[in-house]
């Protein structure tokens, strides 16, 4: 970004955001914005680019509303603006299929398999890659591997709500009341009422839309007799998983890429 100045100040209250509660952790503050993972926030500050009132932050510091928070850009970072920015690497997006029987692990612990086959195919830029959005190892479909841990929140905080789609294939047929009864709202637990839409595709077949961050939707369906055979994500938000093969992937770019992030507030 041509004349761009090397620091970005972040307001310390945006009607938009919620209620902060001040006075709040810096590491919290700037994940709150959108700028970072807590632990990216710590490491933004250990690499001195964060300032408060002009002087460096520290681990640990508090931040208050009549605080000015600024974040250095890096040298030949692309601009930062008032909510995310890039730092250190360029980040990339990724809808992958995965193959049922294919477990999906926690990202701290590594990932095996497909996966391995999967990042060994993407180019040298990618190799940083981990999922986002978590299947049961006997569900398949869309999968999200990027390098941006800024959407891990975004998609996986019950504070944000994004709908996925799932394909759903029963061992016997639905139930006259199943669309009725999922659309008037289910509640597991005592939990909140989830929110869901039924397209009814024939009687053992359904596509589902829910928003819920716990992926019950076999126990959802199971409170309403349907014991399913097959389960497929098909879509996150507006990324739609497609003809994409099993196994395989494609970028997510462009128009598509922008009106994602624009759904997630970045």
């Amino acid at each position: 970004m041509k004349n761009s100045p090397r620091q970005q100040a972040i307001p310390a209250k945006n009607p938009n955001d919620g209620a902060p509660s001040f006075p709040m952790r810096i590491n919290k503050y700037l994940a709150f914005k959108g700028y970072a993972t807590r632990r990216g926030a710590d490491e933004l500050i250990e690499r001195r680019t964060v300032t408060i009132n002009g002087r460096l932050a520290v681990l640990g510091d508090k931040v208050t509303e009549k605080d000015v928070v600024e974040v250095r850009k890096n040298k030949g970072s692309a601009g930062a603006g008032a909510r995310g920015g890039v730092y250190d690497q360029k980040y990339v997006y990724f809808a992958c299929n995965k193959p049922r029987g294919v477990p999906v692990l926690d990202t701290r612990k590594g990932t095996k398999g497909f996966i391995n086959t999967l990042v060994q195919a993407i180019p040298k830029e990618a190799k940083s890659l981990f999922p986002v959005g978590s299947l049961d190892p006997e569900a398949s479909g869309l999968i999200i591997f990027t390098n941006d841990r800024r959407i891990i929140d975004r998609l996986e905080n019950p504070r944000h709500a994004h709908v996925k789609q799932y394909h759903v294939e029963t061992i016997g047929p639905l139930r006259a009341n199943f669309k009725e009864k999922l659309e008037a709202g289910v509640s597991v637990n005592g939990d909140e009422p989830i929110s869901c839409r039924v397209q009814l595709q024939s009687p053992t077949s359904c596509y589902i839309s829910i928003i819920d961050t716990k992926n019950r939707i076999r126990g959802i369906c199971s409170l309403f007799g349907a014991e399913i055979a097959n389960l497929t994500r098909t879509s996150i938000s507006n990324i739609q998983l497609g003809k994409v093969e099993s196994g395989g992937f494609r970028k997510i770019e462009g128009d598509e890429l922008k009106l994602f992030l624009s759904n997630l507030g970045l």
